[in-house]
């Protein structure tokens, strides 16, 4: 169960990063606060059309969402200070996690759940025990326990146990995302949320995170592995989006291999969604298929974190862009309205911004 003060503070976030082709020497980051444009037409982007933007925010009740080009605040839309539960964004935090304990030589990816001596209640199968940590990290284990954290439609959805061997088939399962939690305590030494605090909230220098209010371990019964809850700000997740923009360089640190960044973005699964519009599957990022996300037209190679009730972030590194969007409630979130606001944030790009 989640407590009161998530369900309080509870929001959905969508982030997505796009990534420069060429970072420049003089590119910005935020220090202790946010560097903010002048006006939008300052950095290359219409305001006018940006207010459209946000009438058509207000009509979805999105709770905040926020434009990042450059390292600057070009736009701010909503409460950007407030955290709250970023749902399966967790995931792709995670891979950023993953991936700089990777890079220390501590993570090493074909190394299987018997490797690892990973297991769960009931026990798993011999075969579901050569699922390795690439595979889980693709969701492409093969391994069809019931999991912490799983919606009633993910639930019904699973795949029969023994259905799949590791590596053949790509699923959407809490159990690989809940598992990889606790092998990169094994790796690492750390928790999920001890990393993110020593490793991520810090050197980014997050603003709005709270250790003690803003991470949470939830426990069922079907599963020895629980999900990691985090409750994180728009303009804390943007940080994030950054750091991959910039391919993992944070000022004068290279906090996360360019390798890492290229790796863990790039598909190894194509996946049709409701919309219907097609998404790569990479290191638990999900990732544009011929300059669209979402149904947008980006120019580059473009990946986001996606968590439920229209969490979002989005990167798209050619651009050196960041967009964030938060979404308070329980109730569904459609795809096609986070679509259509991308469209009109997209619009307000001037040409050669």
């Amino acid at each position: 169960m989640i407590g009161p003060r998530f369900f309080s503070r509870g929001a959905f976030a969508f982030l997505i990063l796009v990534f420069p082709a060429q970072i420049r020497a003089g590119d910005t980051f935020p220090g202790k606060d946010w560097e903010l444009a002048a006006t939008p037409e300052a950095a290359g982007w219409s305001g006018e059309k940006l207010k459209a933007a946000d009438a058509y925010a207000k009509t979805l009740q999105t709770a905040s969402y926020l434009v990042v080009q450059h390292g600057v605040i070009v736009h701010e839309y909503g409460d950007i200070t407030r955290p709250s539960n970023i749902y399966s964004m967790r995931k792709s935090v995670l891979s950023v996690l993953m991936g700089m304990y990777a890079d220390r030589g501590a993570v090493e990816l074909d190394k299987t759940l018997a490797d690892l001596g990973i297991g769960d209640t009931g026990g798993l199968s011999a075969a579901e025990q050569q699922a390795t940590v690439r595979q889980l990290l693709q969701a492409r284990s093969g391994v069809y326990h019931p999991a912490a954290y799983e919606t009633p439609q993910m639930a019904a959805q699973r795949p029969p146990r023994g259905s799949h061997a590791p590596g053949t088939y790509w699923y959407y399962n809490n159990w690989d995302f809940n598992a990889l939690g606790s092998v990169f305590r094994k790796f690492s030494g750390k928790t999920v949320f001890e990393s993110l605090r020593d490793d991520l909230a810090g050197p980014l220098q997050f603003q709005d995170f709270n250790y003690a209010l803003d991470t949470r371990f939830v426990y069922e019964p079907a599963s020895e592995h629980p999900a990691y809850v985090m409750l994180l700000s728009a303009r804390d997740l943007a940080r994030i989006g950054l750091l991959m923009a910039r391919e993992g360089k944070w000022q004068e640190r290279q906090l996360l291999s360019a390798k890492w960044a290229a790796e863990s973005t790039s598909s190894y699964s194509t996946v049709t969604s409701r919309v219907p519009f097609i998404f790569g599957y990479g290191y638990l990022w999900w990732v544009g298929i011929e300059g669209s996300m979402f149904g947008a037209d980006l120019p580059g190679k473009v990946f986001a974190a996606h968590g439920n009730y229209g969490q979002r972030v989005v990167v798209d590194p050619s651009l050196d862009l960041v967009i964030v969007h938060k979404f308070d409630g329980r109730e569904e979130f459609p795809e096609r309205h986070f679509s259509e606001l991308l469209r009109y944030i997209m619009a307000a790009r001037l040409p050669g911004s």
